[in-house]
C-alpha cells in the first residue's frame, strides 16, 4: 500500500471480517457513514481528511466461500488520545454494504519510532563504509610506499635472475620459495633472506645455494607445493620444511602466520619419512665438480648442521685419498668402516636392561617408519605411524613411560615429553634441538649401537 508520509505519525491497523462478498469502495463508505457524528466536529473524518490530519484510508480485502475479509490501515497526524478514540470508534462498525461486518483493532504504530529506526540502520551503513575507506586510504598510502621500497630491495640472483632479498648473497640461512610475490610478502615482514624458484623446474643456482648454506623450503599448503618439495627433495639438499596452512598461500600469509610456519618447521629428513618420500640420489651426486668441492670444504663447517656437515666431510676425505693413490689408499676407510660389528656386541656391558630393550626396538623399526609407545613396565602399549605420533601423545599420554620411533628426535617431540612426564624417547638420529628437558633421557640409535 501506498501511504503519504508527510500525514503520518501513528498508523492504525484493522482487520476486517464480513458475512458476505464487499469491495473497497463498500468499506471506505462505511467507515465515513458509521462514524460519522459518532465524535463530534471536531473528529468529524470527513473534516480531518480534508485538513490533512487523517490521511488516505487504504483497504485490501478478499473474498472466499461468501465471506470476505481484509486489511484496514488509515495513517493519523493526530495527538495518541485522538488517534486512540478514532481507532475506537471503527469498532462499532457493524454492517459493511449488505453485510453484517465486524473490525478490530490490530495495532497503532507510532511512525516516528520505525523511523528512527530506519536512521538509525542507515546511519550505521554509512559510518561503517566512511570508516572503511579511510583505513583503506591509509593502507592504501603505506601500502604504495612500503612496496615500492620492496620492489627496490629484490634483486635478482644467479644467472637465472632469480628473484630473491638482498640478504641472500651474505646469509648462512636461505628460505626458498615458490615466486617473486612470496619473496615481496617475506620482506613486508622483514624476511629479506628469501629466494624464489620460479616453477617447479628448480635452477642449478638453488642447487648450489644448498650445499653451502642451511636450506628451509617454504611452500604453499596445495597440491604445486607438494610437487615443488619433491623436485626440491631431488636436486637440492633441504634442510627444513615449512609449509603455509592447508589451502593458502606464502604470499597470502599475514606477519604473524609466516613467524608461526617458520617456527614449526621439521627437519627435511624427517619430513620424507613422515609422507614417505623417496629420492633418488643419482642426479645430485655427479654433479658436483672438483672446484666446488674446495668451497665447499672452505665454508660448510661455518654453515651447515652437524649431522648434515660430518657425512660429507668423510666422503671428500675418502675421494682424497683415493685421488692420489687409488690402489694403496682404499683399504684404510674400508677397513674403518668395516670394524663396526665387533663393537656392537660391547655396548651390552654397559646398557641398563631397558636401553638393551632400547636398542632392540630401535633396529627392528628401522626403515619402518612406526613408532612404539611403551608403558611403565616396558610392554608396548601402542604401535603408530610416526606421522602420528605428536597427535598420538598431545590426545592421550597416560602411562606412557618411554617412546622408541623410526625417526628424528625434533625439539617439538621433547617438549611433548616433558609436558606429558614421558622419561624417555629413543629415536634414529637427534634432530636440530634447542633445549633438551632435563626429566627427559633422549637416545638415538648410534648412542644405543656404539
Amino acid at each position: 500500500m501506498n501511504i503519504d508520509p508527510s500525514t503520518t505519525k501513528y498508523m492504525i491497523k484493522a482487520r476486517l471480517q464480513a458475512d458476505g462478498i464487499v469491495e473497497k469502495p463498500d468499506v471506505v463508505g462505511a467507515i465515513f457513514g458509521q462514524t460519522e457524528g459518532l465524535l463530534g466536529d471536531e473528529l468529524d473524518l470527513r473534516d480531518l481528511q480534508k485538513s490533512g490530519r487523517i490521511g488516505r484510508i487504504e483497504v485490501e480485502v478478499s473474498s472466499k466461500q461468501g465471506k470476505s475479509e481484509g486489511e484496514v490501515l488509515i495513517p493519523s497526524s493526530l495527538d495518541q488520545v485522538e488517534t486512540v478514540i478514532l481507532a475506537s470508534a471503527l469498532e462499532t462498525i457493524d454492517r459493511v454494504g449488505p453485510c453484517k461486518a465486524k473490525i478490530n483493532i490490530l495495532s497503532i504504530e507510532d511512525v516516528r519510532v520505525s523511523k528512527r529506526q530506519k536512521i538509525i540502520d542507515r546511519a550505521r551503513d554509512l559510518l561503517t563504509e566512511l570508516i572503511k575507506q579511510s583505513k583503506t586510504s591509509g593502507i592504501d598510502l603505506t601500502e604504495s610506499v612500503r612496496q615500492s621500497v620492496q620492489v627496490e630491495e629484490i634483486i635478482h640472483y644467479g644467472k637465472e635472475h632469480l628473484p630473491a632479498g638482498p640478504n641472500v648473497q651474505d646469509s648462512d640461512a636461505i628460505i626458498v620459495v615458490e615466486g617473486r610475490s612470496d619473496v615481496l610478502n617475506l620482506l613486508k615482514s622483514g624476511i629479506k633472506n628469501a629466494i624464489a624458484v620460479e616453477g617447479t623446474n628448480v635452477p642449478r643456482s638453488i642447487a648450489d645455494l644448498s650445499r653451502e648454506r642451511v636450506i628451509t623450503a617454504f611452500v604453499d599448503g596445495d597440491r604445486g607445493g607438494e610437487l615443488i618439495l619433491r623436485e626440491l627433495f631431488q636436486v637440492a639438499e633441504v634442510d627444513f620444511v615449512a609449509r603455509a596452512p592447508r589451502g593458502m598461500e606464502v604470499e597470502e600469509l599475514t606477519q604473524k602466520q609466516i613467524m608461526k610456519c617458520l617456527r614449526n618447521k621439521i627437519p627435511g629428513e624427517q619430513y620424507m619419512e613422515m609422507y614417505g618420500l623417496t629420492v633418488e640420489r643419482e642426479r645430485p651426486e655427479p654433479e658436483p665438480e672438483k672446484p666446488e668441492r674446495h668451497v665447499e670444504k672452505a665454508e660448510k663447517p661455518h654453515r651447515e648442521p652437524r649431522e648434515k656437515r660430518e657425512p660429507r666431510r668423510h666422503e671428500r676425505e675418502r675421494e682424497r685419498e683415493r685421488e692420489p693413490v687409488p690402489a694403496v689408499a682404499e683399504p684404510e676407510p674400508m677397513a674403518a668402516e668395516a670394524e663396526p660389528e665387533p663393537f656392537e656386541e660391547a655396548p651390552s656391558k654397559h646398557l641398563s636392561d631397558a636401553q638393551v630393550r632400547f636398542r632392540t626396538m630401535i633396529n627392528e623399526l628401522g626403515s619402518t617408519s612406526k613408532a612404539k609407545i611403551l608403558g611403565s613396565d616396558m610392554n608396548v602399549l601402542k604401535e603408530v605411524p610416526v606421522r602420528e605420533l605428536v597427535n598420538t601423545l598431545k590426545a592421550d599420554a597416560t602411562g606412557v613411560a618411554a617412546v622408541v620411533f623410526d625417526g628424528i628426535v625434533t625439539q617439538r617431540i621433547l617438549d611433548i615429553a616433558s609436558d606429558k612426564k614421558i622419561a624417555t624417547i629413543v629415536g634414529t638420529k637427534m634432530g636440530n634441538i634447542a633445549k633438551q628437558p632435563a626429566s627427559v633421557d633422549v637416545w638415538s640409535k648410534d648412542d644405543l649401537n656404539e
